[in-house]
C-alpha cells in the first residue's frame, strides 16, 4: 500500500473514532435534554402511549443525528486534508479489507436494534387492549361520528358532527371570515366523553367508507374499516382534564376535512354525574309518548 493510502486509512480511522465520540456524546445529550413541541416536532401528549412514542422518536431522532455528524465528519476531514492542493495523490490499488466490510455491516445492524427494541415495546403495548374500564363502540359516517358507551355507561348513544359555526363558514360564499370561528372545522355539536386515569377502549367500525379516527394528544390513531372492528385504547394521565382535538385521517370522499374528533376529558367524579345526567334524558326521552301520524290527526 502506498504512503497516501496509508494516510488515507489512518484518516478514516481517526473519523470513526471522532464520529463515535460525537455518536456517544450527542445521544447521552438527546436522553438528557427535556424537549417539548415548538411546532417542529412532535408533542409529548398526555398519555404513556403518546409519551412513549415520543420518546421513541427523540431516540431515532439523535441516532439519525449522530450519523450525519460521523457521515459528513469523515468527508469533511477528508477532503479538507487530503486535497490535492496539499499535494494527495489518489491511490488506485484500491486494496479490499474484509474487516472494514464487517466493521461498517455490525454497527449498523447493532443502531437497528436498538432502535427495533423499544419500537417493538410500544407496538405491543398499543395493542394491549386487555383490563379496560371503559369500552365505547365509534362509527365513522360521512361524515360524522357515533359514539355508543358500553360498561357503566351503557345505553348513552349519540352522533358527534361538525359544529354549526364552522359548517355555516365552510360554504361558499357564506360571508363568514373563518378565522372569527373559534376552532374553526376541529369543533363539534357533541364531543365524547372520557374519565381521566381511565383506560378507555374505542371498537371502531364504519358504515360506509373507510374513515380514521385520531386524537394526536393520544397518541391514538386506527382505522375505521367497514365490516371489520378494530381496537385501540388511551388512558389519559390525571391532571390533564380538558378538550382535545383530532380528525378523521383517511380520504373518506368530498367532505374529508370537515370531519374532526373532539374529547372532552374529565375527573371520575365529573364524568359519573355526566354519566347520570345521559341516563336520565334518555329515560325522559323514552317516556315521551311518540306523537301519532299526521295521517291519523287529520283524521281526528
Amino acid at each position: 500500500m502506498s504512503l497516501t493510502g496509508m494516510n488515507v486509512e489512518h484518516a478514516g480511522r481517526r473519523g470513526l473514532a471522532l464520529g463515535a465520540a460525537l455518536l456517544s456524546g450527542l445521544t447521552a445529550a438527546g436522553a438528557a435534554v427535556a424537549n417539548t413541541s415548538n411546532g417542529y416536532n412532535l408533542m409529548p401528549g398526555v398519555t404513556d402511549i403518546s409519551r412513549d412514542i415520543y420518546a421513541l422518536h427523540m431516540e431515532v431522532f439523535w441516532i439519525c443525528v449522530g450519523i450525519a455528524v460521523v457521515v459528513f465528519g469523515a468527508m469533511i476531514y477528508s477532503l479538507i486534508n487530503f486535497r490535492h492542493s496539499q499535494g494527495a495523490v489518489a491511490d488506485t490499488s484500491m486494496r479490499h479489507s474484509t474487516k472494514v466490510e464487517i466493521i461498517w455491516t455490525i454497527i449498523p445492524v447493532i443502531i437497528l436494534v436498538v432502535m427495533a427494541i423499544p419500537a417493538a415495546e410500544i407496538i405491543l403495548k398499543m395493542e394491549d387492549t386487555r383490563d379496560s374500564e371503559l369500552s365505547i363502540r365509534v362509527t365513522g359516517y360521512q361524515w360524522k361520528w357515533q359514539y355508543q358507551y358500553m360498561d357503566a355507561a351503557e345505553g348513552i348513544n349519540f352522533f358527534s358532527t361538525l359544529s354549526q359555526d364552522s359548517n355555516f363558514a365552510r360554504q361558499l360564499h357564506s360571508g363568514i371570515d373563518p378565522r372569527t370561528v373559534p376552532n374553526y372545522l376541529l369543533d363539534v355539536d357533541k364531543p365524547m366523553v372520557v374519565p381521566s386515569g381511565t383506560k378507555v377502549r374505542l371498537l371502531l367500525t364504519s358504515q360506509d367508507v373507510i374513515h380514521a379516527w385520531w386524537v394526536p394528544d393520544f397518541g391514538a390513531k386506527r382505522s375505521a374499516i367497514p365490516g371489520f372492528v378494530n381496537e385501540l385504547w388511551f388512558k389519559v394521565t390525571p391532571g390533564k382534564e380538558g378538550i382535545y382535538r383530532g380528525q378523521c385521517v383517511a380520504l373518506c370522499g368530498r367532505d374529508h376535512g370537515f370531519m374532526p374528533v373532539v374529547v372532552d376529558v374529565r375527573t371520575p367524579e365529573e364524568f359519573k354525574k355526566w354519566v347520570e345526567a345521559q341516563k336520565t334524558a334518555v329515560k325522559q326521552a323514552a317516556a315521551i309518548p311518540p306523537e301519532p301520524p299526521r295521517s291519523a290527526q287529520l283524521l281526528n
